[in-house]
């Protein structure tokens, strides 16, 4: 798509206006925002008591303190670098990653970048929730005597939902608000949680994996460390169909590696929390192993039984704070994004129902299911299934040359047909191809200890190498398709294919609402019955 020239932007709207945009492309004069943005947003949205949670399962999957480290560490860093690249859709289509999806999955085929964001927000917004209602909980019995049962957890979970579901009602320019206070606040207080267990902890932390272990034992070293970082880097991944919701935002003359990296540094700055939490685990661990038992760990009982009292305080504003934060990132895009596939419910509406929805998955994964298993198989299964999807989305960016038909991409939204990403009634199977078959790869190949093992788990010595695998498999497969059966020329603009053939084919033409055959449809008559 060839450069237009900028218009003048327009003064950006009061916190308390209810934003009306819902996936629709973003006129030039509202893209008010900037790469600064959307670090603030991506970093804010996990700079927050949900990744020191996160965090802590290095060591409760039994690492040592340097092995979580470098697990960490590896996480983190293949995350922002797998992340990354998703930023640039936002400014160059003005609209959503999934609604960009149409380009490479077809018209129809955008709603699976739709599916995978919504679990994706049903489970990070749970993380959130329950993390900060758990340590809001323990924090006030620790300093008022306030019960810990059902009823208080109840009451603090549906508070900080409501919260959060009201912030993202109100839309992107008070969820940037909160994490501009988010990122300054809760990163004091993560420095002041530092000086706070500085005198006990002991970086010689030696996790389970020592040289006394048994063989048993020790053949579980590399399966945990593996399942340690992918649960780290589930983190990074989540945000992957969200980085359109903010970065379109952005003008789209702003230079691309200005945006790529602010989403990368974004990521990298998380290891703030990661190592937070990874620290503090190993404290628990020594001082109060209950709390790190793999049979029933709990993070937050155990964070708030080795700190000074003076640092409960500071405890519940990092996970009032961060919780809010990352609770608006994970729902406010899902909610953007259902209203366009469902177009009787406005951005509003889809944002409430979605919000509900999670609201009653918490409640009911909080007691009526393992917590712990529950959140690190739900991260990997959404990593397995998401990673190949973004793989798709990047290649066929890189293949495009960055050209897209902005109008072509809201023939869905608009309940239109035909277009240039029509392809085969609104699916393009060669992407559709390349993305299921590497996830369920993916998935037969996961091997998650103790939690969930994939028919081909065992094949690789118990190391879960879903990943690795189905990102290769969804490239390979994906630019053999482009190959094998080229797409149309009129996909790729002006500039042609790259490593890609094509062919020429007749495009549809746009029908349906709003278009110039709908406006020659007779009118009805004044006088016809309702």
């Amino acid at each position: 798509m060839s450069p237009t020239p900028p218009s003048p932007q327009s003064a950006p709207p009061s916190l308390t206006e209810v934003e009306t945009h819902g996936v629709d492309r973003i006129p030039d004069a509202d893209r008010t925002a900037g790469p600064l943005d959307l670090f603030r947003l991506a970093f804010g949205g996990a700079n927050t008591f949900s990744t020191c949670v996160l965090g802590a399962f290095p060591i409760l999957f039994g690492l040592s303190f340097w092995q979580g480290l470098a697990a960490t560490l590896l996480g983190v860093v293949a995350g922002a670098l797998i992340l990354c690249p998703m930023a640039v859709f936002g400014p160059v289509n003005g609209t959503n990653n999934a609604v960009s999806s149409s380009a490479h999955l077809g018209v129809h085929g955008r709603v699976v970048g739709s599916f995978l964001s919504l679990l994706t927000a049903v489970a990070f917004f749970s993380i959130s929730v329950w993390s900060s209602g758990d340590a809001l909980v323990g924090g006030a019995h620790r300093l008022f005597g306030l019960s810990r049962g059902d009823l208080s957890y109840v009451v603090a979970y549906a508070l900080f939902a409501g919260l959060v579901l009201a912030v993202c009602v109100y839309g992107f320019r008070f969820m940037l608000f909160v994490n501009k206070v988010a990122v300054v606040s809760a990163s004091v207080l993560f420095v002041l949680g530092a000086v706070a267990f500085a005198g006990d902890f002991d970086p010689g932390y030696a996790g389970v994996f020592t040289d006394s272990a048994d063989a048993a034992t020790q053949s579980l070293f590399w399966p945990s460390f593996i399942g340690a970082a992918l649960i780290v880097l589930s983190n990074p991944v989540s945000f992957g169909a969200f980085l359109g919701d903010w970065s379109r935002y952005i003008p789209a003359s702003t230079p691309r590696r200005q945006v790529i990296g602010a989403a990368f540094l974004s990521q990298i700055a998380t290891l703030l929390p990661f190592v937070f939490g990874l620290a503090t685990a190993s404290i628990i661990a020594d001082k109060a192993p209950e709390y790190v038992d793999p049979a029933a760990p709990d993070f937050v009982g155990g964070l708030l039984a080795v700190s000074p009292g003076w640092f409960f305080l500071p405890v519940c504003l990092i996970a009032l704070i961060g919780g809010m934060s990352t609770g608006t990132t994970a729902l406010y895009g899902t909610g953007l994004d259902f209203s366009s596939v469902f177009p009787r419910l406005s951005r509003v509406r889809a944002t409430v129902l979605v919000g509900a929805l999670a609201i009653a998955f918490i409640f009911v994964g909080r007691f009526a299911l393992d917590l712990v298993q529950s959140i690190s198989t739900f991260a990997t299964m959404i990593i397995t299934c998401t990673t190949p999807w973004m793989v798709v989305m990047m290649l066929g960016f890189w293949t495009r040359r960055g050209w897209y038909d902005p109008e072509a991409l809201q023939v869905f939204n608009r309940r239109q047909r035909g277009g240039r990403y029509w392809f085969s009634h609104g699916w393009n199977w060669r992407g559709m191809t390349a993305w299921w078959v590497s996830a369920l790869l993916g998935v037969l190949f996961t091997n998650i200890p103790g939690q969930f093992v994939g028919p081909f788990g065992d094949l690789a010595n118990g190391v879960d190498i879903s990943l690795p695998l189905s990102m290769a498999v969804a490239a390979v497969l994906f630019l053999s398709l482009l190959r094998l059966f080229p797409e149309p020329r009129a996909v790729y603009g002006p500039e042609g294919a790259r490593l890609a053939r094509t062919v020429d084919v007749p495009v549809p033409p746009i029908t349906g609402p709003g278009t110039q055959e709908a406006a020659r449809a007779p009118e009805p008559s004044a006088t016809a019955p309702n």
